[in-house]
Protein backbone atom coordinates (compact mmCIF):
# COMPACT_ATOMS: atom_id res chain seq x y z
CA UNK A 1 0.00 0.00 0.00
CA UNK A 2 1.35 3.67 -0.83
CA UNK A 3 2.75 5.50 2.16
CA UNK A 4 0.44 8.50 0.83
CA UNK A 5 -2.13 6.27 2.49
CA UNK A 6 -0.46 6.17 5.97
CA UNK A 7 0.54 9.30 6.05
CA UNK A 8 -2.76 10.85 5.77
CA UNK A 9 -4.24 8.38 7.84
CA UNK A 10 -1.58 9.72 10.75
CA UNK A 11 -2.56 13.08 9.87
CA UNK A 12 -6.15 12.37 10.62
CA UNK A 13 -5.66 10.19 13.84
CA UNK A 14 -3.25 13.83 14.41
CA UNK A 15 -6.30 16.27 13.22
CA UNK A 16 -8.97 14.13 15.66
CA UNK A 17 -7.09 12.75 18.06
CA UNK A 18 -3.76 14.89 19.02
CA UNK A 19 0.00 14.03 17.82
CA UNK A 20 -0.04 11.72 21.07
CA UNK A 21 -2.64 9.53 19.31
CA UNK A 22 -0.13 9.10 16.62
CA UNK A 23 3.09 8.31 18.52
CA UNK A 24 1.21 5.67 20.98
CA UNK A 25 -0.03 3.56 17.84
CA UNK A 26 3.28 3.63 16.35
CA UNK A 27 4.87 2.51 19.67
CA UNK A 28 1.97 -0.33 19.90
CA UNK A 29 2.04 -1.47 16.88
CA UNK A 30 5.88 -1.46 16.41
CA UNK A 31 5.57 -1.94 12.62
CA UNK A 32 7.91 -2.85 10.31
CA UNK A 33 8.80 0.21 8.60
CA UNK A 34 9.81 2.08 11.91
CA UNK A 35 6.37 4.22 11.51
CA UNK A 36 7.64 6.38 8.81
CA UNK A 37 6.28 6.53 5.50
CA UNK A 38 7.01 8.57 2.69
CA UNK A 39 4.17 9.30 -0.21
CA UNK A 40 6.13 7.29 -2.82
CA UNK A 41 6.69 4.14 -0.61
CA UNK A 42 5.03 0.87 -0.40
CA UNK A 43 4.14 -0.57 2.89
CA UNK A 44 2.37 -3.85 4.16
CA UNK A 45 -1.12 -2.88 4.58
CA UNK A 46 -1.07 -5.10 7.29
CA UNK A 47 0.41 -2.02 9.44
CA UNK A 48 -2.23 0.46 8.65
CA UNK A 49 -4.70 -2.39 9.88
CA UNK A 50 -2.72 -2.63 13.26
CA UNK A 51 -2.96 0.99 13.57
CA UNK A 52 -6.54 0.95 13.15
CA UNK A 53 -7.38 -1.99 15.33
CA UNK A 54 -5.46 -0.29 18.47
CA UNK A 55 -6.96 3.69 17.58
CA UNK A 56 -10.40 1.40 17.99
CA UNK A 57 -9.30 -0.20 20.96
CA UNK A 58 -8.21 2.98 22.85
CA UNK A 59 -11.07 5.08 21.20
CA UNK A 60 -13.74 2.64 21.37
CA UNK A 61 -14.91 3.45 17.99
CA UNK A 62 -15.96 0.28 15.82
CA UNK A 63 -12.86 -0.12 13.45
CA UNK A 64 -15.18 -0.04 10.55
CA UNK A 65 -16.45 3.38 11.73
CA UNK A 66 -12.73 4.61 11.82
CA UNK A 67 -11.71 3.24 8.36
CA UNK A 68 -15.20 5.06 6.78
CA UNK A 69 -14.34 8.15 8.77
CA UNK A 70 -10.61 7.97 6.79
CA UNK A 71 -12.21 7.49 3.44
CA UNK A 72 -13.73 10.80 3.80
CA UNK A 73 -10.86 12.05 5.10
CA UNK A 74 -9.12 10.75 1.85
CA UNK A 75 -11.44 12.25 -0.45
CA UNK A 76 -11.14 15.47 0.83
CA UNK A 77 -7.51 15.28 0.96
CA UNK A 78 -7.49 13.43 -3.12
CA UNK A 79 -10.20 16.26 -4.08
CA UNK A 80 -7.46 19.33 -3.00
CA UNK A 81 -4.12 17.05 -4.14
CA UNK A 82 -5.55 15.32 -7.58
CA UNK A 83 -8.43 18.12 -8.17
CA UNK A 84 -8.27 17.98 -11.89
CA UNK A 85 -9.96 14.52 -11.22
CA UNK A 86 -13.02 15.90 -9.52
CA UNK A 87 -13.24 19.24 -11.54
CA UNK A 88 -13.41 16.82 -14.80
CA UNK A 89 -17.04 15.36 -13.39
CA UNK A 90 -20.19 17.19 -12.72
CA UNK A 91 -21.13 15.05 -10.22
CA UNK A 92 -20.31 11.90 -7.78
CA UNK A 93 -22.23 9.11 -9.86
CA UNK A 94 -20.01 10.52 -13.25
CA UNK A 95 -16.90 10.13 -10.94
CA UNK A 96 -17.22 6.82 -9.38
CA UNK A 97 -17.96 5.98 -13.50
CA UNK A 98 -14.50 7.18 -14.05
CA UNK A 99 -12.54 5.50 -11.33
CA UNK A 100 -10.79 2.20 -13.18
CA UNK A 101 -10.87 3.59 -16.44
CA UNK A 102 -8.99 7.17 -15.86
CA UNK A 103 -8.28 7.96 -12.35
CA UNK A 104 -6.77 4.42 -11.60
CA UNK A 105 -4.89 4.55 -15.05
CA UNK A 106 -3.49 8.03 -14.08
CA UNK A 107 -2.52 6.79 -10.56
CA UNK A 108 -0.61 3.74 -11.85
CA UNK A 109 1.39 6.35 -13.77
CA UNK A 110 2.62 8.02 -10.58
CA UNK A 111 2.59 4.58 -8.17
CA UNK A 112 3.77 2.05 -11.20
CA UNK A 113 3.63 -0.34 -8.31
CA UNK A 114 0.40 0.79 -6.42
CA UNK A 115 -1.88 -2.36 -5.53
CA UNK A 116 -5.14 -0.49 -6.41
CA UNK A 117 -8.88 -2.29 -6.17
CA UNK A 118 -10.92 -2.75 -8.84
CA UNK A 119 -14.34 -0.73 -9.30
CA UNK A 120 -17.23 -1.78 -12.19
CA UNK A 121 -20.70 -0.23 -12.44
CA UNK A 122 -24.32 -0.56 -13.47
CA UNK A 123 -26.04 2.19 -14.52
CA UNK A 124 -28.48 0.52 -16.13
CA UNK A 125 -31.48 1.84 -13.64
CA UNK A 126 -32.18 5.20 -13.59
CA UNK A 127 -33.35 4.72 -9.82
CA UNK A 128 -30.29 3.60 -8.49
CA UNK A 129 -26.35 3.26 -9.25
CA UNK A 130 -24.28 0.41 -8.34
CA UNK A 131 -20.92 0.50 -7.60
CA UNK A 132 -18.95 -2.98 -7.35
CA UNK A 133 -15.28 -2.94 -5.76
CA UNK A 134 -12.73 -5.99 -5.55
CA UNK A 135 -9.56 -6.50 -3.96
CA UNK A 136 -7.56 -8.91 -2.35
CA UNK A 137 -7.53 -6.31 0.83
CA UNK A 138 -10.71 -5.91 2.47
CA UNK A 139 -10.73 -2.11 2.39
CA UNK A 140 -14.77 -2.15 1.77
CA UNK A 141 -15.16 0.44 4.97
CA UNK A 142 -12.43 2.73 2.98
CA UNK A 143 -14.24 2.28 -0.36
CA UNK A 144 -17.54 3.61 1.18
CA UNK A 145 -16.24 6.17 3.30
CA UNK A 146 -14.32 7.49 0.05
CA UNK A 147 -17.93 7.16 -2.06
CA UNK A 148 -19.09 9.70 0.99
CA UNK A 149 -16.65 12.09 1.20
CA UNK A 150 -17.03 12.42 -2.79
CA UNK A 151 -20.96 13.38 -2.40
CA UNK A 152 -19.73 15.40 0.09
CA UNK A 153 -17.13 17.36 -2.24
CA UNK A 154 -20.31 17.87 -4.82
CA UNK A 155 -22.79 18.33 -1.80
CA UNK A 156 -25.07 15.53 -2.96
CA UNK A 157 -26.94 13.43 -0.42
CA UNK A 158 -26.88 9.20 -1.08
CA UNK A 159 -28.31 6.41 0.87
CA UNK A 160 -25.77 3.48 0.43
CA UNK A 161 -26.22 -0.20 0.98
CA UNK A 162 -24.20 -3.16 1.07
CA UNK A 163 -24.17 -6.57 -0.08
CA UNK A 164 -21.45 -8.51 0.28
CA UNK A 165 -20.20 -10.61 -2.29
CA UNK A 166 -16.91 -11.95 -1.00
CA UNK A 167 -15.00 -15.05 -1.48
CA UNK A 168 -12.48 -16.67 0.23
CA UNK A 169 -10.23 -15.12 -2.81
CA UNK A 170 -11.22 -11.64 -2.34
CA UNK A 171 -13.59 -8.80 -1.20
CA UNK A 172 -15.92 -7.88 -3.59
CA UNK A 173 -18.67 -6.11 -2.07
CA UNK A 174 -21.44 -3.65 -3.84
CA UNK A 175 -22.42 -0.52 -3.59
CA UNK A 176 -26.26 0.37 -3.84
CA UNK A 177 -26.25 3.96 -4.07
CA UNK A 178 -29.47 6.04 -3.96
CA UNK A 179 -29.97 9.93 -3.80
CA UNK A 180 -32.40 10.90 -1.18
Amino acid sequence: MKGIVFAEFNEMVEEKFGMDMVDDLIDATDPASGGAYTAVGTYDHQELVNMVLELSRRSNIPASELVKTFGRHLAGVFSTKFESFFTECPDTLSFLKRIDDHIHVEVRKLYPDAELPRFSFDDSNPEEFHLTYESLRNFADLAHGLIEGCAEHYGESYAIEREDLSDAEKTRVRFRIVAV
